[in-house]
């Protein structure tokens, strides 16, 4: 019988208990880059409008053409990435057909998600890594890139890439707020 104290757990058990993946884990996870990643940003933007909380995964065919997407908003504040992953699995299995019976993948899943904060990397971010690798994988999808729509503009996490358009709606709210009167001019301008 040995008693004493138990070494803490690693670094590297600690990120596979809370189901999220570091940014430089998903550097090294050799994701493929996007051709033109504000064609498909703002093709996905165009298309689900997302709201801050609201994440859009696109499927996209070896040309990089839109095959399908589905967008879903978290209710829940802290959700680990085993949830997030069945969020994304369910809305796959809704819109597009698995290939599972693929040797390798030829369509690619993207997530696109829209939150509050700037663009640089959070543990929620990381929690959606995890969850759109694991979704790809059980949907026999090639995984692609993670992009954050922020008030700043879009990131793509862990290639650096980013844009100033589109943005998130939170920001183009506060602008016409914060003008004094300028709302009602706005409006009755866009209505005419």
């Amino acid at each position: 019988m040995a008693f004493g104290f138990a070494a803490p757990p690693s670094a590297d058990s600690v990120s596979r208990l809370a189901r999220l993946l570091e940014p430089a884990e998903w550097a090294a996870a050799g994701i493929p880059l996007l051709r033109n990643p504000r064609e498909v940003v703002t093709g996905l933007h165009d298309r689900h409008a997302p709201t801050p909380s609201t994440a859009v995964i696109a499927v996209l065919g070896p040309d990089e053409r839109l095959a399908a997407s589905a967008s879903v908003v978290r209710q829940q504040a802290a959700a680990d990435g085993w949830e997030l992953r069945n969020a994304l699995l369910t809305q796959l299995r809704q819109v597009i057909p698995h290939d599972l019976r693929r040797r390798t993948p030829i369509r690619t899943a993207v997530l696109l998600y829209c939150r509050e904060g700037g663009g640089h990397w959070t543990r929620e971010d990381g929690a959606w890594m995890w969850g759109l690798r694991d979704a790809c994988t059980l949907h026999g999808l090639r995984c692609g890139a993670y992009i954050t729509l922020t008030r700043n503009g879009w990131r793509i996490l862990g290639e650096g890439r980013s844009g100033r358009q589109p943005r998130s709606p939170a920001y183009s709210a506060a602008r016409l707020r914060s003008g004094g009167g300028a709302p009602e001019a706005h409006r009755h301008t866009a209505a005419r």
